[in-house]
């Protein structure tokens, strides 16, 4: 199987749209609006370039991965995380390893980039193989009404969520998708 990450460019957008659409047409817990998430995502101040990733196999785009820049924040203090949002693979192109591939491709970035941290609300059964916990288990909460095991967190690196608790606050692209 040959697959190559590479960071997304301006002319992969229409077919993320579409692949990030037809990925998530039968998800029972989706809005069905990720794709226009991403657009928003991509003109706000957020968005980092090398943390939007595209999966090419066999030269064809089959997945897509974004970790945008988020705030955990207490009484106290806030402290610099990341969202986990979307990961999609065409469905053809599921079961081959691609999201795998774009996710640990992402992690890296986000390590290179400074970060130490990812949330994310996703499947409770697919996530832990990467190492997420739920994201209670280290005092962090989404701002949504969602099941715990559905709210996930990671360490990029040692201790990277240590000392770290309080309610996760998106960018504000994020609200009104």
């Amino acid at each position: 199987m040959k697959v190559e990450i590479r960071k997304e460019e301006t002319r992969d957008h229409q077919h993320v749209f579409e692949l990030i659409e037809k990925a998530f047409e039968n998800e029972l817990f989706s809005n069905h609006r990720e794709q226009f998430l991403v657009e928003k995502l991509r003109k706000s101040p957020a968005f980092i370039p090398e943390l939007s990733l595209v999966a090419l196999y066999n030269g064809m785009l089959a997945g897509y991965v974004l970790l945008t820049p988020i705030q955990i924040v207490n009484q106290q203090q806030s402290f610099s995380s990341l969202a986990l949002a979307p990961v999609a693979v065409w469905p053809s192109y599921q079961n081959k390893g691609i999201g795998q591939m774009l996710i640990l491709n992402a992690h890296q970035n986000a390590i290179a980039a400074g970060f130490q941290s990812v949330v994310l609300l996703g499947h409770a059964d697919y996530y832990p193989k990467f190492g997420y916990q739920p994201a209670h288990q280290f005092n962090i909460s989404l701002p949504f009404d969602v099941p715990l095991e559905n709210c996930m967190a990671i360490e990029l690196v040692k201790d990277g969520l240590k000392g770290v608790s309080g309610m996760v606050e998106y960018p504000a692209a994020f609200s009104n998708y």
